[in-house]
């Protein structure tokens, strides 16, 4: 018995100090709550210009998705040096400025199955979090593991199913342009980002130490984002709107 409770003692040693660290997720939630609230904003900003100024929105739009592509990789840099008074003002800007590239989708959703259709995108990502955060960080090591190693694998598999995508349909529109090969790719970037929502919560006191939490917050944030889009995809393809004739 002496000798399993020393094993015993000497695992639980182990786990704890394979977190580097132990309140990242508790530093990293209210910053990616507030990068929320300023996506919202900037998707309202899109969604004004586009009602105001049309053929002003899509010049901007190409010039922000660019900017914001260059934006993250800097952000993400200085995030995870810990310099955190220099990333805040970026990972802001950054939140602002991907929900202005995010207005294009939200109007088109909406215009397909309706205002209730951003209502249940953002309810179901707010379920899964809620859901997330309390299984997420209670999750064994063997559990934890190979949700990660799944979920990185689906992530590089969706990649490739969305470049064929692109490209099948302005080479053969017929076959890759329809609404069923739509509905499959949303169906699995909805569960694949699902499962990316329990990972975070694993990885990140994993991954970051303390002072990281807004390189933390980042990630968690593209998670629930994307989960966002796909949901917003789902929904569009099961109304048909993901057909392209």
């Amino acid at each position: 018995m002496p000798a399993s409770s020393n094993f015993q003692e000497a695992i639980r040693e182990a786990q704890s100090s394979a977190l580097v660290g132990p309140n990242v997720v508790n530093k990293a939630l209210p910053y990616v709550g507030g990068g929320m609230v300023l996506t919202a904003g900037g998707v309202l900003g899109g969604l004004t210009l586009m009602a105001s100024s049309p053929g002003l929105f899509m010049p901007l739009f190409w010039v922000a998705l660019i900017g914001n592509f260059i934006l993250f990789f800097v952000a993400q840099n200085v995030a995870r040096k810990s310099e955190n008074s220099t990333a805040l003002p970026l990972l802001a800007a950054y939140s602002l400025i991907t929900g202005f590239t995010l207005s294009g989708i939200v109007a088109y959703a909406v215009n397909v199955a309706g205002v209730g259709a951003i209502g249940t995108a953002t309810l179901a990502t707010g379920i899964t979090f809620v859901v997330a955060s309390f299984a997420g960080r209670r999750m064994s090591d063997s559990v934890g593991q190979a949700l990660t190693g799944a979920v990185g694998l689906g992530i590089i598999g969706l990649l490739i199913a969305m470049v064929v995508q692109i490209v099948g349909s302005i080479f053969v529109p017929g076959m890759f342009g329809g609404t069923g090969l739509e509905l499959i790719i949303a169906g699995f970037g909805t569960i694949l980002f699902v499962g990316a929502a329990f990972v975070d919560f694993y990885t990140m006191p994993r991954t970051y130490n303390d002072d990281q939490y807004l390189a933390g917050a980042l990630g968690m944030y593209l998670t629930y984002i994307n989960l966002f889009i796909f949901i917003l995809r789902l929904i569009i393809a099961l109304q048909g709107g993901g057909r392209r004739d």
